[in-house]
């Protein structure tokens, strides 16, 4: 069996087209690893990439899902896993390109997350007293039940969060006693383009400044007309649920444009040191984040 090529790191550094051009060159495919790319009508706020950005690449895993639907990472496993699976059986490289670390390790490595299927009871339960009491107050009571678990997770990441707890409560263990081996089910390379914070943090700022500029603001306008709120998982995605907070308050663009730049900022962090846990990870500063370069590790 072939090898697999992961591109992923934090947002804004440039994965997209890099994964595109690997590719391009292997004739072969890209699976997105994004949890919002899946969802259809969330186009600005999530970068998703054009036609004329895909470069005439077959691309899987996008606008696979409406915004209504609480798409999990089982789901993805489900769905992204057989794409895997036929590309390697075909003689092609799949290519997996993406930020959301969870969907990636769901197809690198044979996890059970918990081994807890998923609870809508449950999930329902927590998500009425975050709304209820707010985010903090779920966290505590994932600190009382399983602290390891909640020193891991931020308190506005309500999903992993009320996940945890699902883990514990209908599964009777708690979520950081459980070790899933991280035996690879393919042989794979992993490359991530790391730019200094600084000049990372620009290209994050500019590009929360060009999705403004396209009309991000219509955008959650029309998801908003359409039924689709902050009690759709989807917006709570970063770039939606900070315009929804702020159109409530009076449309004021400047703070939430600022408000969203620090949250992806935060974001971006938060998945550089999830992806440094990435065995074999090979991290390639901007100029050596070419496919040329990329492909001489395959």
């Amino acid at each position: 069996m072939g090898k697999v090529l992961v591109v992923c790191g934090a947002t804004a550094t440039g994965k997209t087209a890099l994964a595109a051009m690997c590719a391009k060159k292997l004739e072969s495919a890209v699976i997105s690893a994004d949890s919002q790319l899946v969802y259809r009508g969330l186009d600005i706020g999530t970068a998703k990439p054009s036609k004329e950005e895909m470069m005439g690449v077959p691309h899987y895993m996008i606008d696979v899902a409406e915004p209504t639907y609480d798409y999990s990472v089982a789901d993805y496993k489900n769905a992204a896993l057989p794409i895997v699976e036929r590309l390697l059986a075909e003689g092609k490289t799949p290519v997996i390109c993406g930020g959301t670390g969870f969907y990636i390790n769901s197809l690198l490595f044979d996890l059970s997350y918990g081994g807890v299927a998923a609870d809508e009871g449950v999930r329902a339960k927590y998500e009425a007293i975050a709304r209820e009491r707010g985010n903090e107050y779920v966290y505590s009571l994932l600190k009382e039940c399983d602290g390891e678990s909640a020193l891991k997770l931020h308190p506005n990441d309500l999903k992993r969060v009320i996940r945890a707890l699902e883990i514990y409560e209908a599964g009777g263990r708690k979520k950081s006693d459980i070790n899933d081996d991280k035996s690879p089910r393919f042989d794979y390379v992993a490359v991530a383009v790391n730019y200094p914070r600084e000049e990372l943090y620009a290209r994050i700022n500019a590009r929360v400044d060009e999705m403004f500029a396209r009309g991000l603001v219509k955008e959650v306008q029309g998801l908003l007309s359409c039924g689709i709120d902050l009690n759709c998982r989807c917006m709570q995605a970063i770039g939606y649920k900070e315009v929804v907070e702020c159109l409530k308050n009076g449309d004021l663009r400047s703070t939430m444009r600022d408000i969203i730049k620090q949250n992806t900022r935060r974001y971006a962090k938060r998945q550089i040191t999830f992806f440094k846990k990435l065995p074999n990870l090979v991290a390639l500063n901007p100029a050596e984040a070419t496919a040329e370069n990329v492909l001489k590790l395959l």
